[in-house]
């Protein structure tokens, strides 16, 4: 059976991997990721042969790990966070689907702590109610269908954690974003926004979402924004869950 592991390796600091992505690389030939996440792990690759390489390679890497699987190798594919929230479970399986045979793989999914949960714990408590994520980037998906489930999200008073908020290239989405969720949501509102989080050049701004536009953001940031019942207390951002206290 070639076996081919997708890991998830959290934001990136050892204390917030799990023992099973450790292990995962530990019992691996090759370690196969995008050149950042590579970086960030390089103390547990040791002598492993690594292939790595830049942006939108996505597909080159999941094609490439599945064939050196395919050749008896145990291949590991790195992602930041969660390997299956935007990252390479999904093309993996998508790929060994249409060009190979399912049966013919051990294909194991380890999980990490996703970019949105990470922020949340620096943030304090903002995820304690239902929450929706949405990538800003219209690289995979078209502006307009971002731009509807951002109105759903609003309509709906859901926590909104935003992946992927801006870029070089793509400056203006988060000022839209933050121009329709003002149609359903208060100026007050909290928002937080992390920037590399637990990693040695972490950030953290607090403020709302009328001041959003103002805030230093970039495609190394989360950004959450609170519900109707978020507040900020301190250097905390709260959202209740309904308890009777």
């Amino acid at each position: 059976m070639n076996k081919l592991y997708v890991v998830g390796i959290g934001p990136g600091n050892r204390e917030n991997m799990t023992f099973s992505a450790v292990n995962a690389l530990k019992d691996s030939d090759i370690i196969i990721g995008y050149n950042t996440y590579i970086d960030l792990i390089k103390d547990l690759i040791g002598g492993k042969q690594v292939v790595s390489n830049g942006m939108r390679k996505e597909v080159d890497r999941c094609k490439e790990a599945i064939e050196l699987a395919s050749k008896g190798n145990t291949v590991s594919v790195v992602s930041s966070g969660d390997a299956g929230v935007y990252g390479m479970a999904g093309l993996i399986l998508e790929i060994i689907s249409k060009e190979y045979s399912m049966s013919d793989f051990d294909v194991q999914i380890i999980p990490g702590v996703t970019a949105g949960n990470s922020s949340a714990a620096i943030l304090g408590a903002p995820l304690m109610h239902d929450y929706v994520t949405i990538s800003l980037s219209d690289w995979l998906t078209k502006w307009e269908t971002i731009e509807n489930r951002i109105h759903c999200a609003g309509k709906g008073d859901f926590i909104v954690v935003l992946y992927n908020p801006k870029s070089k290239s793509r400056t203006e989405y988060i000022n839209k974003t933050q121009e329709i969720l003002l149609q359903y949501k208060s100026p007050d509102t909290p928002v937080g926004i992390v920037r590399s989080a637990f990693r040695e050049d972490q950030s953290v701004q607090i403020s709302t979402l009328g001041e959003l536009s103002n805030c230093d953001v970039d495609m190394f940031s989360t950004v959450i924004i609170g519900n109707s019942k978020t507040y900020i207390n301190g250097k905390y951002i709260i959202t209740p869950r309904g308890y009777s206290i």
